[in-house]
């Protein structure tokens, strides 16, 4: 017994500094984001704006596709596994990730190519997706590394990496602007920006293994990364989806400056939304996925959602409270109507919260087709939620098709704790 407590107080001490850094990153990130989006809606009108917010939507809709091996299975595979077994189990997802990445990209590419010279797409929207889509070639098959470091809970140099990459972005959109370059070139920027972060994770990763990645494939352990992660795989792009149907569902119902207003309030409340995942990422090694105990694994999970609640309700009642100051400082005139949006937004990060935290459990015990379940009926709740209100509400009822969508996930979440967990 007294050789676990150091064991206990160095997860702490390590998941404490992870999460300073993790948050240092996401107020940099959030920071970013608002002067990014205030500097461009400002100078692009809330028509233009609206397009580029909707070619983000569809780069978020397609990045899941990319992530049929994603951190549920490489986490729990680089703690489980010997030492020596990194350069292997890297080297296996990366090849799988950078396979489906490039055929992902190049398939986008044929697609927006073919739409744009058809009128199917609209010209803009296309060419600002170009640039975005090159960043799956570089975010999710590098990314391996940021799991890596995950697993060790030591994001640090990847955090620092982003931090930096991100401050040269804002940096590089204000100069765009400046230089009144064309906003179909804006997607570019964010294309450098994910290379960037990729070329210093490469060379972190080697300096820290003697100057070389080391890297094999191994067929089998490849063969067993499709299988295994390809229902997590169909589960994370129902999730994003999910995520997502709200503006993929306006776009047909509400013109692109209206689409615009409520993007604008959306992005907002999603960096804050962030914050719960950020909580779950740097939380879930040392205080769940570590933990074999079921009766202190309980605990924890009970401590860990009270405290996501208590965070998220406190930080949606300042940010409504201050909703009209904040849309009005951030993205000027012609975005008025996004300040109502934005205040019931903010509110969405109490369900979101919470189910990003209870999702731990179901990664802990790779219960893949519980996840996959959870977000095809959560997709399947605000579709048909959406049917109804989008028409009749607008944005307001695009929220509350994420609404009845967390509901539904959070219900199947709690659901398989107290299967899994539940004293017997």
């Amino acid at each position: 017994m007294p050789k676990v407590v150091p064991k206990i107080s160095e997860d702490v001490s390590r998941a404490i500094g992870n999460l300073v850094w993790l948050g240092c990153e996401r107020v940099t990130q959030i920071v970013v984001a608002i002067v990014i989006s205030g500097v461009l809606a400002r100078h692009i009108g809330p028509d233009v704006f609206g397009k580029w917010q909707y070619a983000n939507t569809l780069l978020l809709v397609l990045v899941p596709i990319t992530w049929v091996c994603g951190a549920e299975i490489l986490v729990p595979t680089i703690v489980h596994e010997p030492p020596e077994r990194l350069g292997t189990i890297l080297g296996s997802a990366f090849a799988l990730r950078f396979g489906i990445s490039l055929a992902a990209m190049l398939v986008t590419w044929l697609v927006l190519g073919i739409g744009a010279h058809t009128g199917q797409i609209d010209a803009v929207v296309a060419a600002m997706l170009a640039g975005l889509a090159m960043t799956m070639l570089f975010r999710e098959p590098f990314g391996v590394i940021g799991t890596w470091l995950q697993s060790r809970t030591h994001s640090k140099p990847a955090l620092i990496a982003a931090i930096v990459a991100a401050l040269a972005k804002m940096g590089l959109v204000v100069l765009f602007v400046r230089l009144a370059f064309a906003p179909a070139h804006l997607g570019w920027l964010w294309a450098l920006e994910s290379a960037a972060i990729a070329a210093a994770l490469v060379a972190y990763y080697a300096r820290q293994h003697g100057g070389r990645l080391g890297w094999h494939l191994d067929t089998r352990l490849f063969r067993h990364f499709v299988s295994a992660g390809s229902v997590f795989w169909l589960g994370l792009i129902c999730m994003y989806l999910f995520l997502k149907l709200d503006r993929l569902m306006l776009e047909r119902v509400v013109s692109y400056a209206d689409l615009g207003r409520y993007s604008a309030a959306q992005q907002l409340n999603e960096n804050w939304i962030t914050l719960a995942l950020m909580l779950a990422q740097t939380l879930g090694p040392a205080f769940v996925y570590r933990v074999h105990d079921t009766a202190r694994l309980l605990r924890n999970m009970v401590r860990l959602l009270a405290m996501t609640a208590a965070l998220m309700i406190v930080g949606a009642l300042t940010l409504d409270a201050l909703g009209g100051l904040i849309i009005r400082t951030v993205f000027g005139p012609g975005f008025d109507g996004a300040a109502d949006i934005f205040r019931w937004a903010v509110w969405l990060s109490l369900p979101a919260g919470v189910e990003a935290i209870a999702n731990l459990v179901v990664l802990k015990y790779q219960a893949r087709y519980v996840l996959l379940t959870k977000w095809l009926c959560a997709l399947a709740a605000a579709f048909a939620t959406n049917l109804v209100t989008i028409s009749r509400f607008g944005g307001h009822g695009a929220l509350m098709g994420l609404a009845a969508g967390y509901v539904v996930a959070i219900a199947v979440d709690l659901y398989y704790i107290r299967f899994r967990l539940a004293p017997t």
